[in-house]
């Protein structure tokens, strides 16, 4: 490969939303116990774009990323994933559609290298046998090579090629939260899910990872949801905002539109412009 910015998820990239809904959340409620998580909150995520979702702490940002992947279900409402519906699936089925995600929290497997965190994200992708792995003959060994180059591709797009051997949990924070972007992208998603990806990064860090998030969409073709709350980023990177506030949407919009709405105001960014 000539260039580590030049790897394509087949044929897909894209530079905006196409129009097309790729999700839908139609009118989902969450409760536990007596709180209601999230109340009657619908959405539209658009092929190609790059939507965030803003709002106070408590609010049901997380709550709602875990309703669209699938660790939560709603107790009504439905979710329509690709044209198809899904609101019942588990995570795996939900992964298995092409949704990957990262966690506000960092998950990586801190004793294992770089390159084997992100092959892990390869899991779904794997059609072993088990005496072929074991023995690592043939088909197997032809696989695990396949999928080996997809991981060093991301490594290349990434830009971290000079900590490949190193164990997850030596690396700074900033690296750590790099590599989980790295292992959702091994799974090849339709929809990337990003929680806080710039959570306890310093400002060269989200400079960074708002050049990644922004050629993941434009030359990878994924769709992208993140959850943020340093709003320079969301009104740089952002194609569209969605507000929410104590499980409620209420606004929904562009940026520039966004951040000029008095209800968000009045919630969240406490100064008019």
């Amino acid at each position: 490969m000539s260039s580590p910015r030049r790897w394509r998820r087949g044929d897909a990239g894209v530079t905006g939303a196409n129009g097309s809904a790729l999700l839908e959340v139609v009118d989902v409620s969450v409760r536990f116990g007596a709180l209601l998580a999230l109340d009657r909150v619908s959405l539209e995520v658009r092929r190609g774009e790059i939507l965030a979702i803003i709002g106070p702490n408590g609010a049901g940002k997380t709550t709602l990323l875990n309703v669209i992947s699938g660790f939560y279900h709603p107790f009504e409402g439905r979710i329509a994933f690709d044209g198809r519906e899904r609101t019942r699936l588990s995570p795996p089925d939900v992964a298995a559609l092409g949704v990957a995600r990262t966690f506000q929290n960092v998950a990586l497997f801190k004793g294992m290298t770089v390159l084997d965190n992100i092959m892990t994200g390869r899991l779904l992708k794997m059609r072993g046998h088990f005496l072929l792995d074991a023995l690592w003959w043939g088909p197997a060994r032809r696989e695990e090579f396949a999928h080996r180059a997809v991981v060093e591709r991301i490594i290349d797009f990434l830009e971290i090629q000079a900590i490949r051997k190193t164990p997850a949990g030596r690396l700074p924070y900033g690296l750590q939260k790099r590599v989980e972007l790295a292992r959702a992208l091994a799974a090849e998603p339709k929809l990337l899910l990003l929680d806080e990806p710039m959570a306890g990064m310093n400002v060269e860090e989200k400079e960074d990872m708002s050049r990644f998030i922004l050629d993941i969409r434009e030359e990878l073709g994924i769709t992208c949801v993140l959850i943020e709350h340093d709003m320079s980023v969301v009104m740089d990177i952002s194609d569209r905002v969605v507000v929410l506030d104590y499980g409620v949407r209420i606004a929904d919009g562009t940026p520039d539109v966004v951040r000029t709405d008095p209800r968000v105001i009045e919630a969240y960014l406490g100064v008019s412009e």
